[in-house]
């Protein structure tokens, strides 16, 4: 019997392929042999693994809310918290990882709770910053479903920091960014910060 559903990965062969060259010359010039055996496929997995890693910039975050937004009179705080984070520093290309949270109070539409995920996802597969990373998604949500507040708060830890240079493995940096009611009102505010569990100072 055929399986029900299947995922399978695609990628555009002519960029990896490309990919694959650089990183085997890398192998080389970090004094490598880029034959041996256990390195014979080391480009290719390298490429695709950097495709995936990248994939947000062929995504359009606003595309992906408006796949499932939808008329609806709610006007209360909608919260996905616990969000996994997975991205890159675009000044090290080392990975940072952690939690985003982001919460809007809807002006007549909301959008599936998928898609605020997949929204987080679709910014940070890309080089970034965190402090860019948590605007970008804020303004998306704030533009395309226009709602009475967005905040957004991300708590990550940083490789370049754990693995090279000052080499702190238990530090951790936290951003926040808010619009309307999350900016003018307190008490929306703090309501906010206790349900996902974090004190700004």
């Amino acid at each position: 019997m055929e399986p029900i559903y299947s995922k399978e990965e695609s990628y555009s062969q002519e960029p990896v392929s490309a990919l694959m060259e650089h990183y085997r010359a890398i192998l080389a010039l970090l004094g490598e042999d880029p034959e041996r055996e256990g390195l014979v496929k080391t480009p290719e997995r390298v490429a695709k693994a950097m495709a995936f890693l990248t994939k947000g910039y062929g995504e359009d975050p606003a595309a992906i809310l408006r796949s499932a937004m939808f008329r609806e009179e709610y006007k209360q705080m909608v919260l996905v918290k616990d969000i996994e984070l997975y991205s890159l520093c675009e000044h090290h290309m080392l990975p940072f990882y952690g939690k985003a949270h982001v919460a809007y109070i809807p002006n007549g539409y909301i959008t599936g709770l998928s898609k605020v995920a997949r929204v987080v996802e679709c910014f940070a597969r890309r080089l970034q910053v965190q402090e860019r990373l948590t605007v970008q998604i804020r303004d998306c949500i704030q533009q395309t479903l226009n709602p009475m507040g967005v905040a957004v708060v991300i708590e990550a830890s940083h490789m370049c920091m754990q693995m090279r240079g000052v080499q702190k493995q238990n530090s951790a940096t936290t951003t926040s960014a808010f619009t309307g009611v999350f900016l003018s009102q307190q008490r929306t505010r703090e309501e906010f910060m206790s349900l996902i569990g974090t004190h700004l100072r």
